[in-house]
């Protein structure tokens, strides 16, 4: 099982890999491919060797409400289909799964849920919970958030919807040169690396992590 292939189907390039850090923490041996639209999704899905398991987000590119599962589930009818979204309602767990679903996530949810979900779906134990954030306690790490100023929260919010440099300069009404600066004292003060780091540092702190 770990040598399978796993399919992450998200229109956001940033919580794709977030949730590739998920599935490699379950399933370390995992292949794991990506698709950013519907149709994108069921042609690997379709071409897949050994899937075995599609984490969906409903809301993505060709989609209208749970088409995505019902497609899918068509598509790879004994591939387990867990789905990952911010999808409202109180309903919206059950109808995924009337569709074909075997769970469903809200993307705020804390990334050791989605570890565990992603393990019962595999049929498999899931990880120790790790500390948030890198391994720094919650309180260091909510005392790095709180240096960050306000211009950089809004990047660093804007970075967890998936957003480009760009796509944050444009609606920051900044330059891009601006951003990466901002992204450079971000990363400094968290201590992280890179870009998805900061993503899951900040979700580590419930931080909303918004479709």
């Amino acid at each position: 099982m770990d040598a399978a292939t796993i399919l992450i189907a998200d229109d956001h390039p940033l919580y794709r890999q977030a949730m590739g850090l998920a599935v490699q923490a379950v399933a370390p041996r995992a292949s794991i491919i990506e698709a950013g639209t519907l149709a994108a999704a069921a042609r690997a899905a379709s071409e897949a060797q050994d899937l075995a398991l599609i984490l969906l987000d409903l809301k993505m590119p060709g989609a209208v409400g749970y088409s995505g599962i019902a497609l899918l589930h068509a598509e790879c009818p004994k591939v387990p289909i867990l789905v990952v979204s911010s999808a409202e309602g109180a309903s919206a767990a059950d109808e995924a799964r009337a569709f074909g679903a075997v769970g469903f996530l809200r993307k705020d949810s804390e990334l050791a849920a989605i570890e565990a979900a992603i393990a019962r779906a595999l049929g498999r134990q899931a990880p120790a919970p790790a500390r948030p954030s890198l391994d720094q306690p919650v309180d260091e790490v909510r005392q790095q958030v709180a240096q960050l100023t306000p211009t950089q929260l809004r990047v660093l919010l804007a970075v967890l919807e998936g957003k480009l440099n760009k796509q944050i300069a444009f609606d920051l009404s900044m330059s891009e040169a601006t951003v990466k600066t901002h992204m450079t004292a971000i990363m400094r003060k968290l201590n992280v690396q890179n870009r998805t780091q900061a993503a899951l540092a900040a979700r580590a702190l419930g931080l909303d992590l918004s479709h």
